[in-house]
């Protein structure tokens, strides 16, 4: 017959299994929360670059993209319609002031130059010819003038003779009249012949001015000739080296074309170009930081092209170490054109996560081995800095490596 267990030992025994299963319990949740815990993305520390929030002076920069280019070059243009005959250069050799660079077939111009030369000597001797014969018109019209002021001296001298004899009753009183008479129409005569003289002086200086005129119009023409043909004697203007030249010996050039670039290879600009956003920001004077790599050389903002083309606007970057041993040409660079100073505002190293004003997400170390995702508001940059409107405080450690791969993670294990 079965005997009551005593209340004692059920009691036991039941607190044995409460006990037991509660362990289990414990010990599974610990085993869950260390598999979480395991399984929980992580980054290695390493691989992470952590910069400090602190307090300090920004001075504000809008960012521009720049190619290297020669400070000065030159390029130099076929003045004629030609062919390449010889060339006497390749592309990388240096040139000083007249060295040739290639031969042009001038045989046709050489020989419409010769015309001129001929046509300049014609119209000169047609020139002189003109002074000659104005000359010998005028003397011949103030030799009449004397001849005619020569009778009308002896008329007046008869007048008197006339009107002496006429007072003393040998002559007549229609006599003096006569004589009177024709001494007036001498003395009208002499009066047009000098308005003549006055008037043909004026006309024949008119006219010999106007072709000293064309005179110098047609050995202005022939100069230019002259300067275009020596042009076309293709020659450097200046010590430089030569970066282009077309060596297609034979090949027909248009007036104009291009046959030769050359190049400082020694000094070099900076052509940038920027958003029309932030054409206001972009003037001359300004200074300008090219970063080339590590490396930062100051500049000047030489010029800013007035127009807006393709939604960029142009400008150039005169650096004040033009020489540097990192510049080449085509080098593409980045630039950063200062605008204004803040100071005393919180600021995070400038990265590559940096897209310019607005809302982030960025993650901050919450401790040692945890990183947390942080809305953050960011104001303006520069090269350097990056000025922080909201989000952080000073001693803040911000991760400003790439973390595009972890977008969706709100929290990451440092490991």
């Amino acid at each position: 017959m079965d005997r009551e267990i005593p209340k004692e030992v059920r009691n036991k025994e039941r607190n044995k299994k409460i006990i037991r299963f509660s362990a289990i319990a414990v010990v599974c949740i610990v085993a869950i929360s260390f598999l979480i815990s395991f399984m929980r993305a992580g980054v290695q520390k390493k691989d992470l670059i952590i910069s400090t929030v602190d307090q300090g002076t920004i001075e504000v920069s809008v960012s521009a993209s720049g190619k290297v280019v020669p400070a000065f070059e030159e390029i130099i243009n076929s003045p004629i319609n030609s062919r390449i005959v010889e060339v006497y250069l390749k592309g990388g050799d240096s040139v000083d002031v007249g060295t040739p660079i290639l031969k042009l077939d001038l045989q046709s111009t050489e020989t419409e130059y010769k015309k001129l030369l001929d046509e300049e000597e014609k119209r000169r001797y047609q020139l002189e010819q003109l002074r000659v014969n104005n000359q010998t018109k005028l003397s011949d019209m103030a030799m009449q003038i004397k001849v005619s002021a020569m009778k009308l001296n002896r008329m007046k001298v008869e007048l008197r003779n006339e009107q002496y004899l006429d007072s003393l009753g040998a002559g007549t009183t229609d006599k003096v009249r006569e004589v009177e008479l024709k001494y007036n129409v001498a003395q009208l005569e002499l009066e047009q012949l000098r308005q003549q003289y006055s008037n043909e002086q004026q006309v024949l200086a008119a006219d010999l001015k106007v072709q000293e005129l064309d005179y110098q119009i047609f050995r202005k023409s022939l100069a230019e000739m002259k300067r275009t043909l020596d042009d076309a004697q293709i020659r450097s203007p200046r010590k430089a080296i030569l970066t282009y030249v077309n060596n297609q010996v034979g090949a027909q050039v248009a007036q104009g074309a291009q046959v030769a670039i050359i190049s400082d290879l020694s000094h070099f600009k900076v052509d940038a170009e920027i958003a029309d956003a932030y054409g206001d920001r972009v003037a001359a004077g300004g200074r300008a930081i090219v970063k080339i790599g590590s490396e930062k050389l100051d500049g000047v903002v030489s010029s800013v092209t007035p127009l807006s083309k393709n939604g960029v606007i142009s400008f150039s970057v005169q650096l004040n170490d033009d020489s540097n041993r990192r510049l080449r040409s085509g080098l593409k660079t980045d630039v950063y054109v200062m605008n204004a100073v803040k100071e005393d505002v919180m600021r995070l190293t400038n990265a590559s996560y940096y897209m310019g004003r607005g809302e982030y997400e960025l993650f901050v170390m919450d401790s040692e081995k945890e990183l947390v995702k942080r809305k953050v508001q960011l104001g303006d940059s520069n090269f350097e800095y990056v000025e922080v409107v909201s989000g952080l405080k000073p001693g803040d450690k911000v991760v400003v490596s790439d973390m595009s791969s972890h977008k969706n993670k709100n929290k990451l294990k440092v490991k």
